[in-house]
């Protein structure tokens, strides 16, 4: 890839990204409780009086800021090209080992939070993923656009907390590029995620004037 990655909307800001994680981290807690516990008990209290804190801080209007008609008064968008899931809990994680224009691979591990059937990824998350991987790719090449189709072949069930690999091999011809995703355990296909998009420039998209996060107030 090139040194300087494309960007479609603000990059998510490293508190968001810390929260995350442990939102994420918890949530499997209390999917895994089998009482009540007097902690939950606070942790709402705590949540209602932290909503109405954050509600202050955020955009009246909480459609995103993005073309030439956007205003302050909109929400900041986060760019959803690359690692979705670092800064938002309901987004898979995942490690990219190696990533070019034409081949990609890596690692990911689906937690609590994804079970579907009894320690199994509910199939809905494989697809998200997939989607994702796939698109995080074209995006770093400089290539997107609208999605034209994106099938999903469960060959396996796919366990939950269980680092699994994954692979996609992707070519671009006469304006289209076509991904075909794998995820294994060991040697074993799971499933397999076939993505087709219309390929463009990012600066060809009509929403690619994203805007710019506020002046923070002194």
């Amino acid at each position: 890839m090139g040194s300087e990655v494309p960007q479609y909307g603000e990059r998510p800001l490293p508190q968001t990204v810390a929260a995350a994680g442990a939102l994420r981290r918890l949530t499997g807690l209390l999917l895994s409780l089998e009482h009540e516990h007097p902690t939950v008990d606070a942790m709402v209290r705590q949540i209602a009086a932290w909503e109405e804190e954050l509600g202050t801080a955020v955009a009246a209007d909480l459609s995103p800021r993005i073309g030439p008609d956007s205003t302050q008064t909109q929400r900041v968008y986060l760019d959803h090209a690359f690692d979705v899931g670092a800064y938002n809990p309901c987004f898979p994680e995942y490690t990219f080992d190696h990533l070019d224009a034409e081949t990609a691979s890596g690692r990911v591990t689906f937690p609590l939070v994804h079970e579907g059937p009894p320690g199994l990824v509910n199939g809905g998350f494989l697809a998200v993923f997939f989607d994702c991987v796939t698109q995080h790719q074209s995006c770093a090449s400089g290539r997107t656009g609208k999605t034209r189709s994106l099938t999903i072949t469960f060959r396996r069930p796919t366990p939950i907390l269980t680092e699994l690999e994954f692979d996609v091999v992707r070519a671009e011809d006469d304006g289209r590029v076509t991904s075909t995703a794998r995820l294994l355990l060991g040697d074993e296909v799971l499933c397999t995620g076939e993505f087709s998009t219309a390929a463009s420039s990012p600066d060809k998209l009509s929403v690619f004037q994203f805007g710019r996060r506020r002046v923070e107030s002194p």
